[in-house]
């Protein structure tokens, strides 16, 4: 389905990674925009101009780092005559003038293009100490050029962080365009929308396994919420979990050899665990109480989720080998789809209060709760970035359900689906 690409080390960079990874550059918290970095234009290296590709890099690049909330721009229209000239090497760059124009850090590149085949070659260089930073050679297809900038931009959060960005990885979710809710997946920034699933019925609650190779989702395909699996590379699909009544809300486990989920089999809807063929290993969840919606821990030791059992819905957590549960959330009367931070700290979720719904966030031990959206429609379904930077989530303030980003404060929101059809349930993936 994907073409796969190469990503190759560029031989020519004269430090080794090592010492170009230190930085006495200051990073702020996020939406701060505190180091102010100059993005110039790539230049063709050698070959045709190519306005298109040096176009979608830029845009890429401009769109993920604004979304991380660490970078200033410098305008572009304060160039000066080093944004123009192809300089690859510290040696080649001009730094005084970035520097008078107040830059920190300065991104710099070049792409060639011959026939299909692209190769772009991407530099972040730090001003203040005159030297490079880190850099990249990639080499695919033209039609790969926004992966190899989501891709070059996850490389300039990870050197001057430590922590590489999310931006290679993928989003799913459920649209109705086709006159029915199918499985969609797109990239971080909304673009590239492929549908997975022509099933031509209610799909929900899609979820990505831990390599996110592959999802699980719920189709009412044979006329029952049943549980599937499917290989989104390859496109081949199977059902897991088939059991009468509800097989909804599967996660897969990091370990990725077991799969929480609800079923209703015997009548009330439960927490189960079952194989990567759908059998029972486990059930988690034992209460008159409605259990719904599973989250794992990072450690797999854990599992967030809703209950009724102490009579509104409620976020609790529940240790998947004593199954024993302690309640996470107080406040509010109806609390719902959770998602466990990667980080392991915080917990996502959506309250209703006041007729609509919104999103917070709360430490594991029930402290430090946080409401991060304000304003009309139903903000739903929280799910988190694997680095744990961001939150993806549904919002109706438009009419139409779309895909909403945005940083784990609650600022930097962007809408990345149309309002062409009802777009819901989003899951992020780890990075590809």
């Amino acid at each position: 389905m994907f073409v796969r690409w190469m990503l190759v080390l560029a031989a020519c960079l004269a430090l080794p990674w090592s010492a170009m990874a230190a930085t006495e550059i200051e990073i702020s918290a996020p939406g701060e925009q505190s180091i102010p970095l100059a993005l110039t234009q790539f230049l063709p290296a050698q070959g045709p101009q190519a306005a298109r590709v040096a176009a979608e890099i830029n845009e890429v690049l401009d769109a993920d780092l604004d979304l991380s909330g660490l970078f200033r721009f410098v305008s572009p229209a304060a160039f000066l005559d080093d944004a123009g000239r192809i300089s690859l090497l510290s040696n080649q760059v001009n730094f005084p003038q970035w520097r008078m124009l107040g830059a920190e850090t300065l991104i710099k590149g070049t792409y060639s293009v011959a026939g299909e085949q692209l190769v772009v070659e991407a530099r972040l260089f730090d001003v203040v100490n005159r030297r490079l930073l880190t850099g990249r050679r990639y080499v695919g297809e033209v039609k790969d050029v926004r992966r190899m900038a989501h891709a070059f931009a996850d490389l300039v959060l990870e050197a001057l962080t430590g922590e590489e960005g999310p931006f290679s990885s993928r989003i799913a979710y459920i649209s109705n365009l086709t006159g029915h809710p199918e499985l969609w997946l797109m990239d971080v920034d909304g673009k590239r929308p492929i549908r997975l699933t022509n099933h031509r019925s209610i799909v929900l609650n899609p979820d990505f396994s831990p390599r996110g190779k592959e999802v699980l989702f719920t189709s009412y395909r044979a006329n029952n919420p049943d549980l599937y699996r499917k290989e989104v590379y390859s496109g081949k699909e199977a059902r897991l979990s088939y059991k009468p009544g509800l097989n909804v809300a599967g996660r897969m486990a990091p370990n990725e050899r077991e799969i929480a989920l609800t079923l209703s089999k015997d009548g009330n809807p439960e927490i189960y665990l079952v194989d990567i063929s759908g059998r029972i290993l486990k059930r988690i969840t034992d209460n008159w109480g409605i259990d719904s919606d599973p989250s794992w821990s990072p450690d797999g030791s854990r599992i967030a989720f809703v209950s009724n059992r102490q009579g509104n819905p409620h976020i609790f957590i529940a240790d998947i080998f004593t199954g024993k549960a302690e309640r996470l959330t107080t406040q509010g009367k109806y609390n719902a789809t959770p998602a466990w931070s990667p980080k392991g700290d915080r917990v996502a979720f959506s309250r209703q209060e006041g007729g609509r719904f919104d999103i917070y966030t709360i430490k594991t031990d029930g402290t430090d709760e946080r409401r991060l959206t304000f304003g009309p429609g139903n903000s739903e379904h929280p799910r988190w970035s694997p680095d744990g930077r961001f939150l993806v989530y549904s919002l109706d303030k438009s009419g139409n359900r779309a895909i909403y980003v945005m940083r784990a404060d609650g600022t930097g929101t962007r809408r990345l689906t149309t309002l062409e059809s009802d777009c819901r349930h989003p899951a992020w993936s780890s990075r590809w």
